[in-house]
């Protein structure tokens, strides 16, 4: 059967699922009440000063946000964490033509991209706007791409490619893992090695796309390595940091059964086993490395999720073939968890103490209005300046208060930075008149004077004081 054919077959009932599934995740979020997450809020501020590298990762993610607010008008959570939906609801589509093109079957296909859109991470990953959410289509292009490489096409499918991956990289440095994956299958398997002028043709793509990000750490001294060497600390000093943590390895593999869904997990568990097909190799050895790194230091739950793409590729036609129950009951049960999520967040923000609302979004609620309760302390107090030494507490001042007029700084600090603020927001410390530091910890010589504020996470212990703009001198 011919591609157009087979396209006939699978594309409209694959675009008319993702269709109504994005549509729905588009119009909850009109109506969400949740605030935006300190990352989301972080990145928000990373668009406002276009670049081709931040703090802490590679520079896709500000510049969608910027355009999706852009078009948009408006600088509103709907339109920071609209391209969320969309990327989930693209990268379903290019998971279905992979199926189309590897298995043929329309229901494979139409399983595949309904099946990824119901993922939990997924769906998650809609609610909110991660980096994982903006690398995902570029991923799944190069993907899609590169198995065409391995079937015969040209060498127009090897560059773009390898474009479609420096895209994904410029996204998340995770799409780095899909490079180890094609050398893999190629090594295991025949069917896998591409001609050496494709593979050159794509790499050099590739490297021709992340280059202004490469680039852009060398010239600010590779602040965006440096935080990655942070989250894999053992990296740094093996003999000292490195330790054997087995509850960090089975509570991040517990929670792909999370991620991934229960079944699809323990089916992808099964079909690793065996050991067969491309698939496997841009799936299973990014799982094994982040548990790798769970063991001997920690990981979060999201960090393998890039495994995901080609573990559904795996997962879905297995189980539409040999256990469709299983696969019909899973659709089902990752259905209403994609309904529940985006539906609940309308009603999160009015949601009793203690709730079950209260304590699935508590998280995503209550720092706007304490970044309000600052402003309002601020402006009533006549001070020149905001002063906070908590990253949560900046990302969402600067977000909250990008209207205020009011100059917002980080309290300044010796040595290398911690975060985004502290690198290009650090306050001089030498700025005359009085300045609201809201942290907790300001030195007696200051002479503080307290504002009485209620932070939402209680066990923050975060006050206010009115100080001298000059009391701190140099960090």
């Amino acid at each position: 059967m011919s591609n157009v054919a087979a396209a006939d077959r699978w594309l409209p009932w694959a675009v008319l699922w993702v269709g109504v599934i994005t549509a729905y995740r588009i119009v909850m979020l009109a109506f969400d009440s949740t605030d935006l997450f300190v990352d989301e809020a972080q990145y928000w501020l990373w668009g406002q000063d276009l670049a081709f590298g931040y703090y802490s990762k590679p520079p896709m993610i500000g510049w969608v946000i910027r355009l999706s607010t852009e078009v948009g008008g408006s600088d509103a959570p709907f339109w920071v964490r609209l391209p969320g939906a969309i990327f989930h609801g693209a990268t379903a589509l290019i998971l279905a033509a992979i199926a189309a093109h590897s298995f043929g079957a329309r229901a494979a296909s139409v399983a595949v991209a309904v099946a990824y859109a119901t993922l939990p991470v997924v769906t998650v990953g809609s609610f909110l706007i991660s980096t994982d959410t903006v690398m995902f289509p570029f991923l799944a292009l190069a993907l899609l791409c590169w198995l065409r490489v391995l079937g015969g096409a040209g060498w127009g499918w090897a560059v773009t490619a390898g474009s479609a991956l420096g895209l994904a990289f410029l996204s998340k440095y995770a799409a780095a893992y899909y490079v180890m994956g094609a050398i893999l299958a190629a090594i295991f398997g025949a069917q896998a090695r591409p001609s050496w002028r494709n593979a050159g043709l794509g790499l050099m793509a590739f490297c021709i796309v992340i280059a202004p990000n490469i680039l852009w750490n060398l010239v600010n001294g590779a602040h965006t390595v440096e935080h990655t060497l942070d989250n894999a600390d053992w990296v740094r000093d093996p003999g000292t940091r490195a330790a054997f943590n087995w509850a960090g390895l089975a509570e991040f593999f517990g929670n792909q059964f999370i991620v991934f869904g229960p079944v699809f997990f323990g089916a992808l568990l099964w079909l690793w086993a065996r050991l067969r097909g491309v698939f496997l190799w841009f799936s299973l050895p990014i799982v094994l490395l982040v548990c790798g790194q769970a063991f001997l230091s920690q990981a979060y739950a999201n960090w393998a999720a890039a495994a995901y793409l080609a573990g559904t590729l795996m997962v879905v036609p297995w189980l539409a073939l040999n256990h469709r129950h299983w696969l019909t009951g899973s659709l089902v049960l990752h259905g209403i968890f994609a309904a529940t999520i985006p539906l609940g967040a309308i009603f999160a923000a009015s949601a009793a103490p203690d709730s079950l609302l209260e304590r699935v979004y508590g998280r995503y609620l209550g720092q706007t209005a304490f970044s309000e309760a600052i402003l309002t302390a601020a402006q009533r107090d006549g001070v020149t300046a905001i002063v906070a030494d908590n990253r949560d507490v900046l990302a969402d001042l600067f977000y909250t208060g990008r209207d205020a007029g009011l100059p917002i700084y980080a309290k300044p600090r010796a040595g290398r930075a911690r975060n985004h603020y502290e690198l290009n927001h650090s306050y001089g410390g030498t700025q005359p008149g009085r300045v609201l530091f809201v942290g907790r910890n300001v030195p007696d010589a200051c002479n503080p004077s307290p504002t009485k504020l209620e932070h939402p996470a209680p066990d923050q212990r975060i006050a206010a004081y009115v100080i001298d703009g000059t009391c701190w001198g140099d960090p």
